[in-house]
């Protein structure tokens, strides 16, 4: 049977540093993806695609904000919805084609993926994570004031608002992702991270905040039984002491030695952190292992020849 590799993408697959985002320049870059992806279709994998969001949900959190006085805004669950849907349809029609070339009889769907979170998650009370534009400390008052919203002062660059970023507990449409999987097809599924919803006996309702992307693909892979867990990033391997004196890189790693890197704090918050996490809860919870390198190295390091591999 085919083995199942659940790949979490990282923002440089769709805006690469210094790009303003536009149609065109997300459509190149996602050609470029597809083509890497479409090499693991091509060697026998089944696939499913998760990637993230954060430029996108926050252009969309600009235009909210300029066209309040024309049209109502959105809340950040619907604008996250926004972001999974227009996200899924590039990467699925550059997928689509990728594989059609290569003769593969095979396609891609997205599905607008809601993931449970407890609302009594810790991060509620306090949120750290900034998405949408930045303002001055004056226009954040005011949108504190009229909106109840969190604003933090973000390095000194001005004032932008924070939401919660909770762990990911379930992903409400997993069952039917794995049929779909069976099919054939690349499914991209849990986009930026998934919507962040409440289960309760009334039903699903949406929440205002943002889940960790790798976080909610680690989820994913376990919740489809997936074989492997591949994160892909800016760099080929993980490293401890990066960019200091010691600096070394990483290959294979068991769990035990990752966690002890962890506990040493080698892995930032905002970088390499929840990578490590991710790929670690994985392979913790009967992964076979998890990968961690860059997105050209994507079937070297399946391979065996690159990437930072966690083994158990």
């Amino acid at each position: 049977m085919p083995k199942t590799v659940v790949v979490a993408l990282g923002g440089n697959a769709i805006i690469q540093p210094k790009q303003k985002g536009t149609a065109a320049e997300q459509r190149e870059n996602i050609q470029t993806t597809a083509r890497q992806i479409s090499a693991l279709v091509r060697g026998g994998y089944r696939v499913i695609v998760t990637h993230g969001n954060g430029p996108q949900v926050g252009n969309i959190l600009i235009q909210q904000e300029e066209g309040a006085g024309v049209v109502p805004p959105m809340p950040l669950d619907v604008c996250g919805a926004k972001s999974q849907g227009y996200l899924g349809y590039m990467l699925q029609q550059a997928l689509s084609n990728e594989l059609k070339a290569a003769g593969l009889d095979a396609t891609a769907v997205t599905i607008v993926t809601q993931v449970a979170v407890d609302p009594q998650d810790k991060a509620f009370a306090d949120p750290t994570k900034p998405v949408g534009p930045f303002y001055t400390e004056e226009r954040a008052r005011e949108l504190e004031a009229a909106k109840g919203w969190r604003m933090k002062e973000d390095a000194g660059r001005g004032w932008r608002r924070v939401v919660a970023s909770p762990d990911p507990k379930r992903i409400v449409e997993a069952e039917a992702i794995r049929a779909i999987v069976r099919t054939g097809a690349v499914v991209i599924a849990c986009g930026g991270g998934g919507i962040p919803v409440h289960e309760s006996a009334a039903g699903l309702s949406g929440l205002e905040a943002v889940i960790d992307k790798d976080l909610a693909g680690e989820r994913l892979a376990q919740e489809v039984e997936a074989d492997i867990l591949l994160i892909l990033t800016d760099v080929e391997q993980a490293a401890i002491n990066y960019r200091q004196p010691g600096e070394t890189w990483l290959g294979t790693i068991t769990v035990a030695e990752a966690r002890r890197y962890q506990a040493e704090g080698h892995f930032r918050a905002g970088s390499m952190g929840p990578k490590m996490e991710a790929a670690v809860r994985f392979t913790a919870n009967g992964g076979e292992f998890a990968l961690i390198t860059s997105l050209d190295k994507a079937t070297a390091a399946l391979a065996g020849r690159t990437g930072t591999r966690i083994v158990p």
